[in-house]
């Protein structure tokens, strides 16, 4: 099971309209207020005069770099804990004609791990951080959770292609595509 990380990339912009709504939903209804944009707005305002001219930019772009491994790191830490060389059968990089940075594990794992280690960082970094985000009415960190969740489209996408593979089947990540194969009946 491949696909172009381009084709995937279409899909995890395709994802921001479900993904909005799906958490702006809950936020409107159960937080939103009047001053939840302003008290943003402010926020950012701070941070502009807090780091010159470029900060807000070079702030923004450090919390994406920042993310990203952190994400990356995530699928390793996962997978590694399932892998049973561990963590030496994992292999971060970049696929730099995409600037694409990949996490991928060397050995099969039965597909219910791989697709644990799939979802983590889209549950670590996009949903949790999105719930703490309406509970305490932080807009800031509520458009950090639908970022976060946005970056894990790839990884929804393997999830989607392995929702009908039998849970104990063996997985392995393809090691030049978006994608894995498939053992198993």
């Amino acid at each position: 099971m491949t696909m172009s990380v381009s084709k995937a990339n279409i899909f995890s912009i395709l994802l921001i309209l479900p993904v909005f709504f799906f958490y702006f939903t809950p936020y409107y209804v159960l937080t939103f207020n009047e001053s939840s944009i302003p008290d943003f707005k402010n926020s950012i305002s701070d941070i502009a005069v807090e780091f010159g001219p470029f900060g807000l930019s070079l702030f923004i772009l450090a919390i994406t770099i920042f993310g990203i491994v952190i994400h990356e790191l995530i699928h390793g830490f996962c997978w590694g804990i399932y892998a049973k060389n561990g963590f030496k059968s994992i292999k971060f990089g970049v696929v730099w004609k995409m600037m694409t940075p990949y996490c991928h594990c060397k050995e099969k794992l039965q597909v219910k791990q791989y697709i644990i280690g799939a979802i983590m960082p889209g549950v670590v970094l996009g949903l949790i951080p999105t719930v703490y985000a309406v509970i305490n009415d932080n807009f800031g960190i509520f458009l950090l959770g639908v970022f976060f969740t946005m970056a894990a489209g790839g990884d929804i996408i393997m999830v989607y292609l392995l929702r009908n593979e039998k849970m104990n089947n063996l997985v392995q990540d393809h090691p030049s595509e978006m994608g894995c194969y498939v053992f198993g009946n």
